[in-house]
């Protein structure tokens, strides 16, 4: 009879409820190829699915027949072509917008207040995305406008992973998250975070802003985690706890 593992391999533990066992084990060794990894030896791939090396020598196999990874001539295995010829086609569907804006919308949901993307746009700030508070008193900015680059918790965040200066950059770059009252307007507060792709590659800034009056600390919290999710539904990596 075949031996039971003693504990749950890191495959296992994180299997779809209801999917095929096998499937979510192959899935798992191909995300165990992480940036920067050309290839992997079996002993590598086994440590870092918890999975027996029998087991992986199986599910390789069958990786192998679909292209998803190749077998070098010394032995360890690396990512294989169909891995490319699918992200060009994920790449080719992918809309910015269809990610952002549900994101945005769920960060108003909560706070209720007014959220926005941002991007550099040479010496400003593009407001490329934006979800209107539903209270009739909020920031006015719109999609489209261009914004200052060196005023506002957006256009800070901008200016911070781009390698400004200064002790306040340095700050947001600490922390991952910066919040300003009257910065770009004495009447409105903001806090904005980075939103990272893959590679740690900056995407752009997720904004929150409101009237002055309405500022709440826990603001703070509800940036943070939209910027994680953002970050990971853009294939990057938030490396900033909540």
């Amino acid at each position: 009879m075949p031996r039971k593992a003693a504990q749950l391999s890191e495959a296992d533990k994180h299997a779809a409820p209801g999917g095929a066992a096998a499937v979510d084990r192959a899935l798992f060794v191909l995300s165990a190829f992480r940036l920067g990894d050309t290839t992997l030896g079996l002993a590598e791939l086994a440590q870092r699915s918890g999975l027996y090396k029998s087991t992986l020598l199986r599910l390789l196999a069958s990786l192998e027949h679909a292209r998803l990874v190749v077998r070098h001539g010394d032995g360890r295995y690396g990512l294989g072509p169909e891995v490319a010829r699918l992200h060009a086609v994920y790449a080719a569907s992918f809309s910015l917008e269809a990610v952002v804006m549900p994101v945005l919308r769920q960060l108003v949901q909560d706070t209720r207040e007014s959220a926005a993307f941002h991007v550099d746009q040479g010496e400003h700030r593009l407001c490329l995305y934006r979800v209107d508070s539903p209270q009739p008193v909020r920031d006015h900015i719109r999609a489209g406008d261009l914004l200052p680059r060196n005023r506002g918790a957006g256009g800070r965040v901008l200016r911070a992973f781009s390698g400004a200066r200064g002790e306040l950059y340095q700050k947001i770059r600490d922390e991952g998250v910066v919040e300003l009252v009257g910065d770009r307007s004495p009447d409105i507060a903001g806090v904005s975070s980075p939103v990272f792709g893959p590679g740690g590659e900056l995407k752009g800034a997720l904004t929150l802003t409101c009237p002055t009056p309405r500022f709440d600390a826990s603001f703070r919290a509800s940036v943070l985690r939209a910027a994680r999710v953002l970050s990971a539904e853009l294939g990057g990596v938030f490396p900033y706890p909540d």
